[in-house]
C-alpha cells in the first residue's frame, strides 16, 4: 500500500501575507513541492522578490497586490487568483495578519477594526469566495494561521488573541461545512516565531519562547513545514484540527 506524500505537483495555491515571514516561507515551501503559487501582499517590491526567489529555482509563482481591508478586496483577490492560477485555487493559506499588543484601555477603535478586518474578515470572505468552488470539484484545502495566544489569557494580547480565537472557531466551522464535500480545513497555531514582524520585540520574543520545551523561537520555515503537511495528501484524514507549532508551549 502506498503512503500519501507531500507532492503538490499540479496543485494551485493562494497564500495571503506571502511577501514576508511565515507567508513567504509557506509560498516557497509549497512551490518547492510542486504547487503553482499566487503570492498576495501589499508591498510590490517584496512581492516580486518573493516571486523571484521561487522562479529562480524552477518554481511557478505570481504576485498579486492586495490590501485586504474589506470583503470586496477579498473577493477581488479570489477572482484574480483564480484567473492567474488557471481557473481554480486548490489550496488557500490565510497567513496575512497583524498583531497589535497593548493595554485594552489604550486600544483605539481604528486599531480594533483593523485587526478584525485583516485577521478575521479577510479570511472569512476569501473562504466564502473560494470554498464553494472547491466543494463543487470535490477537493480543496484551506489552512488558517492562528497563534498560541488564542488559547490562553495574556495581558496586552487580548485584541490579537481574540481575532485568532475567532479564526480557530471558523476553522472548525468550515471543516464541518465543507468537509463533507471533500474540502479539508485546518489551522496551524504558531508560537513565538522570529520574523521581520517580530524583530522589534527583541529579547521579549526569546523570553516568551523560553517557557516552552524547545526553549527558543521558531523559524518561518518550521511553521511552513506544518502548513505544507496539512495542505498535502499526507494529512488526508485531518479535518478541523488546530496544529500547535509552538515549541511545545502547549505542554506547559
Amino acid at each position: 500500500m502506498s503512503t500519501p506524500s507531500s507532492d503538490l505537483t499540479g496543485k494551485t495555491a493562494l497564500i495571503t501575507g506571502a511577501t514576508s515571514g511565515i507567508g513567504r516561507a509557506t509560498a516557497q515551501a509549497l512551490a518547492r513541492f510542486g504547487a503553482h503559487v499566487a503570492i498576495a501582499g501589499r508591498n510590490e517590491d517584496r512581492g516580486q522578490h518573493a516571486v523571484d526567489s521561487i522562479t529562480e529555482t524552477g518554481g511557478r509563482a505570481k504576485f498579486l497586490a492586495a490590501d485586504l481591508t474589506d470583503a470586496s478586496a477579498a473577493r477581488d483577490l479570489a477572482d484574480r487568483a483564480t484567473e492567474v492560477l488557471g481557473g481554480s485555487v486548490d489550496i488557500l493559506v490565510n497567513a496575512a495578519g497583524i498583531f497589535p499588543f497593548g493595554p485594552t484601555a489604550k486600544t483605539d477603535e481604528a486599531s480594533f477594526d483593523a485587526a478584525y478586518a485583516l485577521n478575521v474578515k479577510a479570511p472569512y470572505f476569501l473562504t466564502a469566495a473560494l470554498a464553494p468552488a472547491m466543494a463543487v470539484r470535490g477537493h480543496g484545502v484551506i489552512v488558517n494561521v492562528t497563534t498560541m495566544v488564542a488559547e490562553f489569557g495574556a495581558a496586552g494580547m487580548g485584541l490579537y488573541g481574540s481575532t485568532k480565537a475567532a479564526l480557530g472557531l471558523l476553522t472548525k466551522s468550515w471543516a464541518a461545512e465543507y468537509g463533507p464535500s471533500g474540502v479539508r480545513v485546518n489551522a496551524v497555531s504558531p508560537g513565538p516565531t522570529r520574523t521581520e514582524g517580530t524583530a522589534s520585540m527583541g529579547e521579549a520574543l526569546d523570553q516568551l519562547a523560553a517557557g516552552g520545551p524547545a526553549g527558543r523561537p521558531g523559524t518561518p520555515d518550521e511553521i511552513a513545514s506544518a502548513i505544507v503537511y496539512l495542505a498535502s495528501d499526507a494529512a488526508s484524514f485531518i479535518h478541523g484540527a488546530i496544529l500547535p507549532v509552538d515549541g511545545g508551549r502547549i505542554a506547559v
